[in-house]
């Protein structure tokens, strides 16, 4: 098997359930230090991260990533260990297999066999690893962008290893996200006997026609990169668990996937302006997981298209579709960024698990992305 095959096998056996490293990082710092990179450990409170580069000029070209998983669930209701790596019916199966192992021993395998071939290549390789994706994500990939941006340094292109691919590896790049805006929305009322309403407010029937109102919104039409605006409910909370009693309190908790149309405070205006209409005695505390960003097609996605192509056969399109990414934070800093990674049918499932042979390409999509950014 390939030394991307391998070197996945050896990430799945580190059981980096958030934001545990568990070894990731240490694993494949040395292989990069081997090639030259000098690399920075920065640890943030509990969360490991590095910052790695080789080469003092620009292009920068950049592969990020997290070493770290989502808990197994039931360890007995899988197939195998979920850390033990497994392969089945020609697929690798153990926690992290798509999301994002293999992903980082692509990208380690695609430098060795690049800086090999060309040890005086132009330009920068950089790699920007954490282990706090997949959980709160405070003291990950934005603690190290904070610390890039305050002594000034810039990507120029940036490639996420998410697992984008969606029925065969390459048929997708993202080239965005959405922002996600949530809201805690607490209506007050009075409590009271059920039976004797006048002595009472009921916060849910005062809550019901801005409710009302809030879902049929139309936010906007979106745009020729993101759909329209989405506003969901995911918690709607009131009563004391008795059948007699109004409550006094109503709690709504609500997220925006919203697009490049609008900004988290023309929505938090909107929202307001619509309870303050309904004369609601409210509280609201909003949380911003992540502003939506856009890369326009160019050269960035002009060369990882070319590559997946080339390696694959198949034509990749442009999506800004799912949740959000740790691209979030790193376009602060990147003229350019994409996220381009295996098949995410698995991901977070039971059973995770990556075709054996999708490993192989996918370090070589890295490869090939990278000499068509620094080779003339």
């Amino acid at each position: 098997m390939s030394a991307t095959f391998e070197l996945t096998k050896e990430l799945i056996r580190l059981d980096s359930i958030t934001p545990r490293d568990a070894g990731c990082q240490p694993l494949m710092i040395a292989r990069l230090e081997a090639l030259g990179f000098v690399v920075e450990n920065m640890r943030f409170g509990d969360v490991d991260n590095f910052w790695a580069r080789r080469g003092a000029t620009g292009p920068v070209v950049c592969f990020a990533g997290h070493t770290d998983v989502v808990p197994t669930g039931p360890v007995e209701r899988w197939d195998s260990h979920p850390f033990e790596p497994t392969v089945r019916d020609g697929h690798l199966f153990g926690r992290g297999a798509a999301d994002m192992k293999a992903s980082l021993a692509g990208f380690v395998t695609a430098i060795e066999r690049f800086v090999a071939a060309h040890p005086d290549h132009q330009g920068s390789i950089a790699l920007l690893i954490t282990s706090d994706e997949e959980g709160v994500a405070h003291d990950g990939t934005v603690r190290v962008v904070d610390a890039l941006e305050a002594r000034g340094e810039t990507i120029d292109y940036c490639i996420v290893g998410e697992p984008t691919s969606t029925d065969r590896l390459g048929d997708t790049i993202k080239n965005g996200r959405r922002g996600s805006l949530s809201g805690r929305l607490v209506v007050k009322g009075q409590q009271g006997h059920i039976a004797y309403p006048h002595l009472a407010k009921n916060p849910i029937h005062l809550l019901a026609p801005a409710l009302t109102e809030l879902v049929a919104e139309h936010w906007d039409d979106g745009n020729a990169y993101f759909p329209p605006t989405s506003w969901q409910v995911s918690n709607l909370n009131a009563g004391t668990g008795a059948t007699n009693v109004i409550p006094g309190t109503a709690e709504l908790k609500f997220n925006f996937r919203f697009s490049t149309e609008q900004t988290a405070e023309t929505l938090k205006a909107r929202v307001h302006e619509i309870l303050d209409a309904h004369g609601l005695d409210y509280e609201l505390e909003w949380a911003l997981s992540g502003n939506p960003f856009i890369t326009e097609p160019g050269t960035l996605t002009a060369a990882i298209g070319a590559a997946i192509e080339a390696v694959t056969g198949v034509t990749p399109e442009l999506s800004t579709s799912g949740g959000t990414s740790d691209g979030r934070f790193i376009k602060r800093i990147a003229k350019e960024l994409v996220e381009f990674g295996p098949i995410n049918a698995t991901i977070h499932k039971l059973n995770e698990c990556i075709r054996v042979d999708d490993i192989e390409p996918l370090s070589r999509v890295y490869e090939e992305t990278l000499a068509r950014l620094l080779l003339d």
